[in-house]
């Protein structure tokens, strides 16, 4: 039962339902994530969590772009499962649909200063490359937030979402498991320190401000005006 209500409610308020209320608009970026130990052990989202987020907190560990059509709503993100990918809400939700048939937590934020039509377009462009598990900056492969500092541009064609040194390490300064297997692997070393983005740090930018109260398992949008 909570699980359908929540599906319901996010379609809902997605959607549209009344002239007063809030609804997504083109360009509001959706964050995913989950509280510290909701996560899967072993997982990249643990790894993500683990050198990004606070524990007891939310940790954001995935940001999408919505486009918002007149008769329906797709997703720009880049996963490792599609690369740089645009398909429905639905495959969306379907994709970060958790093992015991519940959601994870959304945040959805809207960036101000911005084209948010032509960031989306931007988007669009980006579409077929591959995600970029080396997190390496200025390579044709994109990660999840690198998509997004990518497309936000200002009125003088900057990136809004500045770099920063990259942070993999857990908070008692270990480097996680998942991380050390991932770069061995990939036959080079984990790039501690080199520019870069992640979502939880993107999430609390100035240039962002909420359209959402965010729930367990609910998307619950707050009015557009």
């Amino acid at each position: 039962m909570k699980q359908i209500l929540s599906l319901f409610i996010i379609l809902l308020v997605a959607f549209g339902c009344g002239q007063n209320q809030g609804r997504l608009r083109n360009g509001d970026l959706i964050f995913v994530g989950r509280t510290s130990g909701e996560t899967e052990t072993g997982s990249m989202d643990e790894a993500i969590s683990s050198a990004t987020g606070e524990k007891g907190a939310l940790n954001l560990t995935h940001v999408a772009i919505a486009e918002v059509k007149a008769d329906s709503i797709w997703i720009i993100d880049a996963t490792a499962a599609r690369g740089v990918d645009r398909h429905p809400l639905d495959t969306f939700l379907r994709d970060f649909k958790l093992p015991d048939g519940s959601y994870p937590e959304f945040v959805v934020k809207r960036v101000r200063g911005v084209d948010a039509d032509a960031a989306v377009e931007r988007a669009k462009t980006f579409c077929g490359r591959a995600y970029d598990v080396r997190f390496l900056p200025d390579n044709e492969e994109l990660y999840c937030s690198e998509l997004v500092q990518m497309c936000y541009l200002d009125a003088d064609g900057k990136r809004v979402f500045e770099s920063e040194p990259m942070n993999f390490k857990a908070p008692d300064g270990s480097m996680p498991p998942y991380w050390e297997k991932l770069f061995e692997e990939l036959g080079m070393e984990v790039p501690q320190g080199l520019p870069g983005t992640n979502p939880q740090k993107m999430c609390s930018a100035e240039w962002l401000f909420d359209v959402s109260s965010v729930l367990k398992n609910v998307i619950i949008f707050a009015l557009a005006h």
